[in-house]
């Protein structure tokens, strides 16, 4: 693994390019499922050195779409994480002030954003969506969709949407403590480096 350049020397606000993340995501495009995920956790660890701290799966529910998301960063200003779903999901976006970022891996992202309410787009492997702040989609991910998402922006302001499904529909306490354990803890490890 590299050693990455300190966070004080890297250029902006931000630590991740959404274009390098787009590179690195096409490195497990048409590999089978855990060839994909490792050949993705790899080059992001390759680039971005300790800032990548990938966590075990937890199973998600937010807008009405079930998956699972394997957090690979997480700070009050970005995440990263891998989501998808074996036998498909569909929902809502939400609406944020943070800017999204898909690259898909396998499957497609069928979509419908607000302001172009009559067109379905598709985006396939090794595509990206993105989705600026305070726009909302429709989404689908048929059977075997899954992506590399980030999100740079206000992050804990996305919280209450992203565990609202797991506390008042589900009622699944143990996706809740899942959810905010692993992404407090990376936070507050990031933070401990300098990382806002």
């Amino acid at each position: 693994m590299r050693n990455p350049r300190p966070l004080q020397e890297r250029r902006g606000f931000y630590l991740f390019d959404p274009d390098k993340l787009h590179q690195i995501a096409r490195l497990g495009v048409g590999k089978p499922h855990d060839a994909m995920i490792d050949a993705v956790v790899e080059g992001l660890e390759r680039e971005y050195g300790e800032w990548i701290q990938p966590q075990e799966w937890i199973f998600n529910c937010a807008g009405g779409a079930i998956g699972v998301m394997k957090l690979l960063h997480a700070s009050l200003s970005e995440y990263l994480l891998i989501f998808g779903t074996a036998i498909g999901t569909g929902g809502f976006s939400g609406r944020y002030r943070v800017a999204i970022h898909d690259f898909m891996l396998s499957g497609d992202m069928w979509t419908f954003t607000d302001d172009n309410v009559g067109e379905k787009v598709i985006t396939r492997p090794g595509e990206r969506a993105d989705l600026p702040p305070e726009r909302v989609k429709s989404y689908k991910l048929p059977d075997g969709g899954w992506m590399l998402e980030y999100g740079r922006g206000p992050i804990p302001s996305v919280l209450p949407f992203g565990l609202a499904d797991a506390t008042f529909s589900m009622m699944d306490g143990t996706m809740l403590r899942q959810t905010l354990w692993t992404y407090g803890k990376l936070t507050v490890r990031n933070l401990l480096k300098g990382k806002i």
